[in-house]
């Protein structure tokens, strides 16, 4: 089994445009001659501002696209042969923005048990992965209500139980937590991390969230169709200026720690989250007053 669940090789896609006249022209591609790989058991992180390119490398990674230049392997298939397009989506499953896109039944449980159904998995082992998805994502009290009824933060943890109960090894989250208010993001970005922590579920997340992207283990950045940034929260993250001219800016509390070392508390660099921040104004406190 190859290492990598996701490979990008030198891809390009760009969408079709037409003028009044109603022919084609030329449109910059939405993805550009992109190479990259995705191991298993990896968290990453895809930043950049709108059309950079995130949304459409989340499609290609399980043939919802397919690159118009170079190859797109999922799991070991390529997503341009159509007659891998089942397989290619039991090993990678997506998440949307509105959950109310995916959810397809009036009652939770159906719904959750839609992919399974699709795939022709067996009436038993279906009820079997229903429970246990619904746990996995804190749903499963709710198995029997109708979805219109549920929060936005609980349709979405639906939607993403829905994907688990295919068996997927990876999931794409194309921007998950964009129509949620903070409880429902904080919601969401818990199962996310319990996914990948405790079930060893490849994790993309595409977000413009800075606080959402320094939980992952990697994050990339894109711009143009191009990935220009690619490593740790701390690397990337320190790379201000460039993902300022990029649109981006830096999490909250690093841009909080910015400003307190301006004002001449001594803070470390490299600090990303609402945690780092606090302890480090503990210890220059209590370094200042022994």
């Amino acid at each position: 089994m190859s290492e990598n669940i996701i490979e990008f090789k030198n891809v390009t896609y760009a969408y079709d445009n037409a003028a009044e006249d109603g022919n084609p022209i030329d449109a910059d591609p939405a993805v550009s001659n992109i190479s990259l790989a995705i191991k298993r058991g990896e968290f990453v992180a895809v930043l950049g501002h709108n059309g950079s390119g995130k949304s459409t490398l989340a499609k290609l990674c399980n043939a919802i696209l397919t690159p118009q230049g170079g190859a797109v392997m999922s799991g070991g298939f390529d997503t341009a042969d159509e007659s891998r397009v089942l397989d290619i989506r039991r090993t990678v499953g997506m998440v949307f923005q509105n959950p109310d896109n995916q959810i397809v039944a009036t009652v939770v449980e159906d719904d959750v048990a839609f992919g399974p159904e699709n795939l022709g998995v067996e009436p038993l082992e279906i009820r079997k992965r229903v429970d246990e998805a619904l746990t996995a994502v804190g749903m499963y009290g709710f198995r029997l209500y109708e979805p219109h009824k549920l929060s936005g933060g609980q349709k979405q943890r639906v939607a993403i139980a829905g994907v688990i109960a295919m068996r997927t090894d990876c999931i794409v989250l194309d921007e998950p937590t964009a129509m949620l208010d903070p409880r429902g993001r904080l919601e969401v970005m818990d199962i996310i991390k319990k996914l990948n922590r405790e079930l060893g579920i490849t994790v993309v997340l595409i977000t413009h969230f800075m606080d959402e992207a320094v939980q992952a283990g990697r994050v990339i950045v894109m711009d143009e169709g191009r990935i220009i940034l690619d490593g740790t929260p701390k690397e990337v993250f320190a790379r201000k200026e460039t993902l300022r001219g990029t649109g981006l800016d830096i999490p909250q509390a690093a841009a909080f720690a910015d400003r307190l070392r301006a004002d001449g508390i001594p803070l470390p660099d490299g600090i990303l989250t609402a945690e780092e921040c606090a302890d480090a104004i503990a210890y220059a406190y209590a370094y200042a007053n022994n």
